[in-house]
């Protein structure tokens, strides 16, 4: 008997010991499961956002747990696994075992976690908005004082998400996500199917809604609401989670998307020669591809507004001497014909015809010009 009772305060003394986790050190993830064959037949979550935002949230002391609705092994979209923050995070087995095997939300209770960061890719306008477990989750949360953080199509989360007093969470709050603009150039082929556009719901139900230039980062915090408008707003969302829990982020070294983003705003504050000057020193550091389909795509939703269409003329310019791409080439010369600079678009249009000389797009261009 003796024997049994000081086994009793052994194990007691043990455990009292142990280093435990509290609700202001945990923070729940929140993918979608909507994800079949890596977002070919059905879309899922951003394994971007998600490593991104985990490594943030890890450096910084933070326990991080995951859940979908359905729980189980889910499904991301298609990645490329060799960026270095996706790389780190497939190497860490206790993250890849979260994802395997993904808490179940209805099962999960708001009030044992300090922040609940919502995940964005187009599953989330799916099976995240209507799920009841979820809202609870979230009111519950938001009701016992935590952080509620989304990115991307993540706030289609909290659209109808309703607090003990019965008003709305995102009523009356600045926001920020997917916008309508980027919706119309990448969100094509399941925006049809969406119950409805997120920057339009989230206008509805009386949110504040601000937003940066297409594809650009965008962080809105109202209060202990914090919100990211797209994929390149993730890191900005990740840091203000760990700010809003007390902490001071950890240096780190910004990954090329950052510092690509980085770059463009500088081109965007003025500074070309500054900018052109940094990626020519070593364009390694930065991902010119998303440079130039950022100044590419911009310019297709610039319409009639010339400083817009020059801004992103400027961002295919500063990709163009690093990135052999036809097609970038000939955006920029449609920009320069847009802006009544014929002689440029025609000189762009006949290094592309010299060296592709079958190419019917560039052709139908040079008429265009002559014409």
């Amino acid at each position: 008997m003796i024997r049994l009772t000081l086994s009793c305060l052994l194990a007691a003394v043990l455990l009292l010991n142990l280093p435990s986790v509290s609700a202001g050190d945990r923070v729940l993830v929140v993918l979608s499961g909507e994800g079949r064959d890596a977002g070919k037949t059905r879309p899922g979550y951003e394994f971007d956002e998600l490593s991104q935002a985990w490594l943030i949230f890890k450096a910084n002391g933070l326990t991080v747990e995951v859940a979908s609705p359905q729980g189980g092994a889910i499904e991301a979209d298609k990645y490329n696994p060799d960026e270095p923050f996706n790389a780190e995070l497939l190497a860490d087995a206790e993250a890849m075992q979260q994802l395997e095997d993904t808490r179940r939300i209805d099962e999960l209770r708001g009030e044992e976690y300090a922040a609940v960061f919502v995940v964005g890719g187009k599953g989330a306008m799916f099976d995240l908005p209507g799920n009841a477990g979820l809202q609870r989750l979230l009111a519950h949360a938001w009701d016992n004082g935590a952080l509620i953080a989304a990115v991307c199509h993540g706030p289609a989360a909290l659209v109808d998400v309703r607090l003990a007093d019965g008003s709305l969470l995102v009523a009356g709050r600045r926001m920020t996500g997917f916008s309508n603009k980027e919706e119309a150039v990448f969100g094509k082929k399941w925006a049809a199917e969406f119950p409805w556009l997120l920057e339009d719901a989230l206008r509805e139900r009386g949110a504040a809604w601000d937003e940066a230039p297409l594809m650009m980062p965008k962080l809105a915090i109202d209060g202990r609401l914090i919100t990211g408008q797209n994929p390149y707003s993730t890191t900005a969302v990740a840091e203000a989670v760990v700010r809003g829990l007390g902490r001071t982020p950890v240096a780190r070294a910004p990954w090329r998307d950052e510092l690509s983003m980085a770059l463009v705003e500088r081109l965007r504050s003025g500074d070309i020669a500054g900018a052109t000057a940094a990626l020519h020193e070593d364009p390694a550091r930065y991902h010119v591809e998303l440079i130039g389909l950022l100044g590419y795509y911009q310019a297709q939703v610039a319409g009639e507004d010339a400083a817009l269409l020059r801004r992103a003329l400027q961002t295919m310019e500063l990709a163009m001497p690093h990135m052999d791409e036809p097609q970038l080439k000939l955006g920029a010369a449609e920009a320069h014909l847009r802006l009544g600079q014929r002689a440029e678009a025609r000189g762009l249009v006949l290094q592309v015809l010299e060296a592709a000389p079958e190419m019917g797009e560039a052709d139908a261009l040079l008429k265009r010009i002559d014409g």
